[in-house]
């Protein structure tokens, strides 16, 4: 019977602190840092395969060449493009998890396990930091966005071409990668309908699958700045709370030096009438 209740209290305790642990988990940090991990990585990850099949195109259907100097063709754009993109997983991986760090120690649960905790100058200016720092970072994914939408409609014009070139037959309709810079005005890369590579092009995956691969870059991109929105948010909040707090605990403190005092005068009045009496 008494190894019953034992057994019992010991599993009523789990139950306890596996609630206080998961009480203790800042849930919106938590949404914000795993939509924030998934947009970087749809972004980098699809943002870095369409690149890749972009060199394909240029290379089998356009005959656009790599030049043999170190001049700024459109393949050493696309490495650079390339390495930022390294750049911004290690980067965001890393924020995410100083953000979910912050988040655990501003969230009011953590006053609720380890109890009181004092508010320092240095708390408030790291939170005002990380409020700055995000909402230059979601300006800037901001700018990601609008530009990786400019290959989202250059492939859309590519497929648009495509299309309309198999519906209406004899249409003279071309392709010219001048339009968009990515050759010198000096070379002709024109890729008309009615040729082979064309035809070859059109019906081939790659087309296909880097335009879709684009598609996602975007999607990951404008999940990024839901993200960096949803950790404004958050840290408005934390910076409200710390800035509640820090009051509190002013108050309290004026109020602890107060009874302290009054305590001080009692006591010194309690000896003078006993002195006085004896």
């Amino acid at each position: 019977m008494e190894e019953d209740l034992d057994e019992g209290q010991t599993q009523k305790g789990c139950l306890e602190c596996c609630i206080k642990c998961l009480g203790g988990i800042p849930y919106p940090s938590l949404v914000a840092t795993i939509l924030l991990y998934a947009g970087v990585a749809l972004f980098c990850g699809c943002g870095h395969e369409a690149l890749s099949g972009t060199v394909t195109i240029l290379q089998n259907y356009f005959e656009v060449v790599r030049s043999p100097v170190d001049a700024l063709d459109v393949f050493t754009m696309i490495d650079i493009i390339k390495y930022v993109i390294y750049g911004i997983a290690s980067a965001f991986f890393v924020y995410g998890i100083l953000l979910m760090v912050e988040g655990f120690f501003t969230s009011g649960a953590i006053k609720d396990l380890y109890g009181d905790f004092k508010i320092t100058t240095c708390g408030r200016c790291v939170s005002a930091w990380f409020i700055m720092l995000t909402y230059i970072f979601m300006l800037a994914w901001l700018g990601v966005t609008a530009f990786t939408s400019i290959p989202v409609f250059i492939y859309f014009n590519i497929w648009n071409i495509c299309q309309n070139a198999t519906v209406l037959e004899g249409a003279s309709l071309c392709l010219d990668p001048r339009q968009y810079g990515i050759v010198p005005l000096a070379e002709a890369k024109t890729v008309c309908a009615g040729s082979e590579k064309f035809y070859k092009m059109c019906e081939s995956t790659e087309l296909d699958m880097t335009f879709h691969l684009f598609i996602c870059a975007l999607a990951g991109a404008g999940a990024a700045v839901i993200a960096m929105i949803h950790y404004l948010m958050v840290l408005s909040a934390n910076w409200a709370y710390v800035k509640d707090a820090c009051r509190m605990q002013k108050y309290e403190d004026i109020k602890s030096k107060e009874e302290q005092e009054l305590h001080d005068i009692h006591s010194t009045r309690s000896k003078e009438r006993l002195n006085a009496y004896t």
